[in-house]
């Protein structure tokens, strides 16, 4: 039995893969600076779990350590990981050794819609009578964040933000797109677009949608499925859930199931958390969460948003995530907001202990408008003050502004 410990356990991508360790019998200890409701789960289902991270944590005898790319190289599990020579892995490595036991992995890898387009696969393959293991980094109602399967089809989201993406050996590749967030986690554009290559490169299939980015990386590609047009309208979704949905449904297809059954099956787009997801919703107001923290996921949420409540007020209540991405795409924040009726901006969610030369204070400034900027805390009476009618209140980030949801 292979004894694995974990540094950083309840992070999204490190829970699911412990999850997965405990299902095939592997012996499971880690540790996190608190105690959330996956380090909970885990220990039910039998890991070791410590609350804070200390050298004591660390079995003498682990076969491996696995750690969280937010786990700087001095943490002191780390360092007695090395003074006990045991292997150290960061999650996307050991995620690709796991995959490596298949006998075809499917990544779904890009800037946008990871998550929701991984769970829809997922989702479809099962309604088409396939058994595959799965690693979701999202909650997703009705459906585990994980599964063994029976050996033959493996699905992951693959996180391009620190370049094991590429480490991946794919039978299949899903790339819905591709922008320029995380340069600067990597190095700058050479290094992102040197690393989708790679995962081409990697891939026995491709599919992708077409953009001036995605041709000119993969056009050499032997065997690529280049989607021409993203549907706005895909069955009864519309706007980037009918993209997610369609494209999923055609990984479906290049992985045998039936193309009618398979568009049928994605019909029933599954409800991932933050994502699009109703909160509340009452005569006068309307409370919608969703991940967006990029702009281009902003503006996506934005339009489907006025899609789908056309005659409605428009209230975003966004939380910039990370110093880096704020500066690099002030900008672009700035006049996506904008479409909005009212906004507030909640301090910016610093991630890795991050500071920056601008905040959300400056943002609200740039923004213009009715734009303001607070502690979400202070804001649980003045969102909702002076609410027009009919009106939607769109809590938007990839940080911690979902607490905000149960005083709303």
């Amino acid at each position: 039995m292979k004894k694995l410990h974990f540094t950083g356990i309840g992070g999204a991508g490190m829970a699911p893969l412990a999850a997965l360790a405990l299902a095939e019998n592997c012996e499971v200890s880690g540790s996190d600076s608190g105690f959330n409701a996956k380090c909970r789960q885990l220990a039910s289902a039998g890991a070791r779990i410590s609350d804070r991270h200390i050298p004591d944590n660390v079995p003498p005898d682990a076969d491996m350590l696995i750690y969280s790319s937010a786990v700087k190289y001095d943490n002191c599990e780390r360092v007695r990981a090395r003074e006990l020579h045991i292997r150290e892995l960061r999650r996307g490595e050991f995620l690709a050794e796991f995959a490596s036991g298949y006998q075809r992995c499917v990544s779904v890898t890009g800037t946008h819609g990871k998550s929701s387009i991984t769970s829809s696969l997922v989702s479809i393959l099962r309604q088409c009578g396939k058994d595959p293991g799965f690693m979701i980094g999202a909650e997703v109602k009705g459906m585990p964040a994980y599964s063994c399967g029976d050996g033959d089809i493996f699905v992951t989201e693959a996180d391009e933000s620190d370049g094991t993406h590429k480490l991946l050996k794919n039978f299949l590749a899903v790339i819905p797109n591709i922008e320029d967030d995380h340069e600067w986690s990597l190095g700058g554009k050479a290094v992102l677009e040197a690393n989708f290559r790679q995962v081409a490169e990697n891939s026995r299939k491709l599919l992708y949608y077409a953009s001036d980015r995605c041709d000119e990386l993969f056009s050499g590609h032997p065997d690529a499925v280049r989607l021409p047009e993203i549907p706005e309208k895909f069955g009864k979704l519309h706007g980037f859930q009918a993209a997610n949905a369609f494209i999923a449904s055609q990984a479906a297809v290049i992985l045998g199931c039936d193309p009618a059954a398979s568009a049928r099956a994605a019909e029933n787009y599954p409800q991932v958390a933050r994502r699009m997801s109703v909160i509340k919703k009452t005569p006068q107001f309307t409370v919608i969460e969703d991940y967006a923290h990029h702009p281009t996921e902003v503006k996506a949420a934005v339009n489907l948003l006025r899609s789908s409540y056309p005659s409605a007020h428009l209230r975003v209540v966004f939380q910039p995530h990370r110093f880096a991405r704020l500066e690099k795409y002030f900008a672009e924040f700035a006049e996506v907001l904008k479409e909005a009726d009212s906004v507030y901006i909640a301090p910016v969610f610093a991630a890795w202990s991050e500071t920056g030369k601008v905040d959300s204070a400056a943002l609200a400034d740039a923004a213009g408008g009715t734009a303001l900027s607070g502690s979400p805390v202070q804001w649980a009476v003045t969102v909702k003050r002076d609410l027009p009618e009919n009106s939607v209140i769109a809590v938007l980030g990839a940080g911690d502004i979902d607490r905000l949801l149960p005083l709303l």
